[in-house]
């Protein structure tokens, strides 16, 4: 029911829970985010893909552009687009559980382009990331799984978050904020249908998101209103992509910022493999090549959905297959982003390894997700003995964090894939974790130019 003209509506009300105050713990958080942030950023400059928007934003002298891919002269609506896409390429991006979706890649470019646009101080910018994430995981618990069933939710919603995000840094009023959530909404989108082919769709999707977030915000400052009953309207988001929208989590009062439920990824892989990955690197020691029969994992349906793949192809495949992640365990450690090259793809032996690995649904890690990701790994050996390990919740989730020293570790391996000398990494993981202490603007100016 679209509410009456001197009834708030449900972005008037989901904005006005977003004005709440921020403590200087929010946003300590938000600069591990944004470090987080950054770092896969840096990383997936190498990534083909990231040529190949390169060449798309600077057709002239694209070679040059495609190692950073931005620089100083880049205009803000391409280096949107462009940070949007890169944040999520490598599968290492954060993630919400109960919201399925992943807040990083789609607000924090939104919000560091408005916040650099508008001169606004280091407090600004980490507040306007803690205030983008709310929404956008507010409005991912909303839709659920029946939205997640057809829809990209990183997608849906992070132009959500992302228009809040720029419309906090740009000091936005309520109405104005209000106007930018209502048009970003109004044209978001998402199909989960491209993951069914080895494609890079996915980042085109947060590319977009964040990219339309940051316009529909920049053009509310100038006047540019938009639709107030966006979510419940007849002809609106809820009716046309989740007609089972859950109201009451959409507007549920919080005792803290829905960004400290945010997992951090310590794998470059889909965070639905990471469960099962623990659990196999918990079993110690592990057995020999030669000593496995087969290794069978249960989990929640959704991560086989995801994540079933014996003969992944591609390196973004790879990052979407479970028996490719414990075979890269099994045969090469630790996992490391150079398990994911193409070139491992075709090793015998880890074609071998995918091969005896099974998947299976477990009612009880299906009913627990998406509260909970969980899994659970049965080594069989060939003399008949069997290894066996389960977690209820993968490493980086909020029952078993990352500390700021396994961050900044993910961080300097993302920041050496790219390039980076350890000294070099060392300083921007230390200058971006300590942003939460200062409050001036060229912090922000000079964060992004060490970062491009």
């Amino acid at each position: 029911m679209i509410p009456g003209p001197n009834q708030s509506s449900l972005l008037e009300q989901l904005n006005a829970l977003n004005e709440r105050p921020i403590a200087p713990a929010d946003r300590h958080r938000a600069a591990r985010h944004l470090l987080d942030w950054m770092a896969c950023r840096a990383a997936a400059t190498r990534l083909p893909e990231a040529a190949a928007f390169a060449r798309a934003l600077h057709p002239e002298g694209a070679s040059a552009a495609a190692p950073r891919l931005l620089h100083a002269a880049t205009p803000e609506l391409e280096g949107v687009l462009a940070d949007g896409a890169l944040g999520c390429l490598l599968e290492m991006d954060d993630v919400h559980r109960s919201a399925v979706l992943h807040p990083g890649p789609v607000v924090i470019p939104a919000a560091l382009a408005a916040a650099r646009g508008a001169k606004a101080d280091v407090k600004r910018l980490l507040e306007a990331i803690v205030r983008g994430y709310e929404i956008m995981i507010r409005m991912g618990r909303a839709t659920g799984l029946e939205h997640y069933r057809h829809w990209h939710p990183t997608s849906t919603c992070g132009a959500f978050g992302a228009a809040a995000g720029a419309a906090s840094a740009l000091g936005l009023g309520a109405e104005q904020t209000v106007w930018a959530l209502g048009n970003a909404g109004s044209r978001t989108g998402g199909l989960w249908q491209m993951r069914h082919e080895a494609v890079p769709t996915k980042a085109l999707h947060t590319a977009l998101a964040a990219q339309s977030g940051w316009l529909a915000a920049r053009l509310a400052a100038q006047g540019f209103a938009g639709p107030r009953n966006l979510l419940e309207g007849d002809q609106g988001f809820f009716a046309a992509t989740a007609p089972g929208a859950d109201r009451a989590r959409l507007l549920a009062p919080e005792r803290t910022w829905l960004i400290h439920e945010v997992s951090f990824k310590p794998w470059p892989a889909c965070r639905h493999a990471h469960p099962a990955m623990d659990a196999l690197l918990s079993i110690e020691p592990r057995p020999s090549i030669r000593e496995i029969e087969r290794i069978d994992v249960t989990t929640y349906a959704a991560a086989i959905d995801f994540c079933d793949n014996r003969e992944p192809t591609t390196s973004g495949e790879a990052r979407f297959s479970i028996q490719h992640a414990l075979a890269g365990i099994l045969l090469l450690g630790r996992p490391q982003l150079a398990h994911y090259q193409v070139e491992r793809l075709a090793d015998p032996s880890l074609n071998a390894l995918r091969k005896r690995v099974r998947l299976a649904v477990d009612p009880a890690y299906d009913q627990a997700f998406p509260a909970h990701f969980g899994a659970g790994v049965e080594v069989q050996l060939t003399d008949g003995a069997r290894l066996t390990a389960a977690v209820d919740d993968a490493w980086g989730d909020p029952e078993r964090p990352l500390q700021d020293g396994d961050l900044a570790a993910k961080a300097g391996d993302l920041l050496e894939f790219a390039g980076l000398s350890p000294e070099q990494s060392r300083e921007l993981i230390d200058q971006t974790l300590a942003l939460a202490g200062r409050d001036d603007v060229l912090a922000v100016h000079a964060l992004s130019e060490a970062w491009t």
